[in-house]
């Protein structure tokens, strides 16, 4: 990344340095007045109703689908991922972005509660508000997929979106922008704001209701220091070390195939890759085998037949670097991969690496597996929860599988899959732990970007008014006596 003039920068292609775009850098002031332009267009979005909105994103879905080959090359000449990696997650946005349309309203909508015995006579409802304009920040690793599980839903919820795309994929962001300008022209909906981490810190300093952030643990908590200075509420997904454990009786070929996967698609820059394997030690031997035969075959580079791309922000090469040496300092082994040069990483399985190493420790965010023998499934689990990181995990078992997911510490576990809740839109995505919290994604994800109006509508007088001054004594009786018939009974 290359700064060309005193407000553009340079976003270049990860694999060749060739200059792919140039963007504004938006200042603070810029930023301010986004946000208001878009505090209009949020009160016209939200006057659509659910169904205005839901026509309105499925013409949004439509350019997508129709030119999504062409957003593909944008992210592969930003991020250097293969094509078939970047339509991927283009699919997978698309599907969400259909999903969060047709059920926001169900989801988001009035909805009846009880009001119990004391308030019988008042109907009680709850439904979902929208908060305003959102601010979404996003990251590099999967420029459309990740944002969009924010975006789309924050949207549908009836919010206007002000959208800060990473330095690294700012014509990502911007093919985004335009498409939905292209498919929604009357008001300013969503917009697009590019730069560093001071444009970032901006918006959140901007007056959005919300700041919904993908990035790391050490950005995620800059934000939030950012946002508490306007109490603006955040929601975070800040990266992981997610485990794979592979029990006794597991499918092996199935189980290597997806560690290596999970572990190595996107060179390993995947915030739900597999970074860590725990094998039960009577299946270890041919699972080792397994998955260091699978990763000996993936090549990475720019061609057309390359498996994986460049690690896409070079700072990154040194992490990876650094947490290789060190394993191998520790007495681990690496039984295929390393580094090549400054761009590309060779798919890399570590053995015999102590669980106090940065391989094991940190997210190396690299095409990187550490795979480790554990006598018990039990010991695995400990392994496995033992971590800072708590965002998503796989489980390849036959008989145990659901209990073995249920004791992670995560916020999604696939059982006998790997990533497979990421591309189901109904289900809720995110961490615990140094892995953010909040949710994007299913019922959970719209109701992050809605505002919860509880509401009670009073269908007759009450033979027992409490809310008034005019409340006698023999009121007051009656209540205590019908509270200790309903709730004094002895247990």
């Amino acid at each position: 990344m290359t700064t060309v003039a005193a407000k553009t920068f340079d976003s270049l292609n990860p694999a060749t340095d060739e200059v792919v775009g140039t963007h504004p850098v938006h200042s603070a002031e810029e930023v301010e007045a986004a946000v208001e332009r878009a505090r209009g267009a949020a009160l016209w979005w939200a006057g659509l109703g659910f169904a205005g909105r839901a026509e309105r994103l499925r013409r949004w879905k439509g350019v997508l689908t129709r030119r999504s080959a062409q957003l593909a090359e944008v992210v592969h000449a930003e991020t250097g991922k293969p094509h078939g990696d970047a339509m991927l997650e283009i699919i997978l946005a698309i599907d969400h972005t259909e999903w969060a349309a047709r059920n926001a309203r169900k989801v988001l909508g009035q909805h009846r509660r009880s009001s119990g015995l004391l308030m019988a006579n008042q109907a009680a409802t709850v439904e979902y508000q929208p908060l305003g304009v959102v601010g979404v920040i996003g990251p590099w690793n999967y420029p459309v997929f990740t944002p969009m599980g924010s975006i789309a839903y924050a949207l549908a919820a009836g919010n206007a979106v002000v959208f800060k795309p990473s330095e690294y994929t700012p014509g990502v962001g911007r093919w985004l922008a335009d498409s939905f300008a292209e498919a929604v022209p009357e008001q300013p909906v969503f917009q697009l704001v590019t730069g560093f981490g001071e444009t970032g810190a901006a918006l959140c300093r901007a007056g959005v209701a919300k700041i919904a952030f993908t990035g790391s643990p050490g950005t995620g908590k800059k934000i939030m220091a950012a946002c508490a200075e306007t109490l603006t509420p955040v929601l975070i997904e800040a990266g992981g070390k997610d485990a794979l454990l592979v029990d006794a009786d597991a499918d092996l070929e199935a189980a290597a195939d997806a560690a290596v996967w999970g572990g190595i698609s996107n060179a390993g820059q995947t915030c739900v890759g597999i970074e860590r394997v725990y094998v039960h030690e009577r299946v270890y031997d041919e699972f080792v085998a397994k998955v260091v035969a699978k990763a000996t075959a993936i090549r990475p580079g720019f061609d057309d037949d390359a498996a994986i791309g460049p690690i896409t922000m070079p700072s990154q090469v040194d992490i990876i670097r650094r947490h290789i040496a060190d394993a191998i300092k520790r007495g681990g082994r690496a039984l295929v991969g390393g580094t090549d040069d400054a761009r590309y990483v060779q798919p890399t399985v570590l053995v015999d690496v102590p669980e106090d190493a940065e391989a094991v420790r940190e997210e190396t965010f690299g095409p990187t597996l550490t795979i480790a023998k554990v006598a018990t499934m039990d010991e695995a689990i400990d392994k496995a929860n033992n971590s800072k990181y708590g965002l998503g995990g796989s489980v390849f078992s036959r008989s145990q599988g659901l209990d073995l997911a249920r004791r992670l510490r995560t916020g999604m576990v696939a059982v006998n899959s790997v990533i497979s809740f990421a591309g189901v839109p109904s289900l809720p995505f995110g961490g615990v732990g140094d892995s953010g919290f909040g949710r994007i994604h299913g019922p959970e994800g719209l109701r992050e970007f809605g505002r919860p109006k509880a509401i009670t509508r009073q269908r007759f007088r009450a033979p027992l008014v409490l809310t008034t001054f005019a409340r006698t004594k023999k009121v007051d009786a009656q209540v205590a006596k019908l509270i200790t018939l309903l709730h004094g009974k002895r247990r």
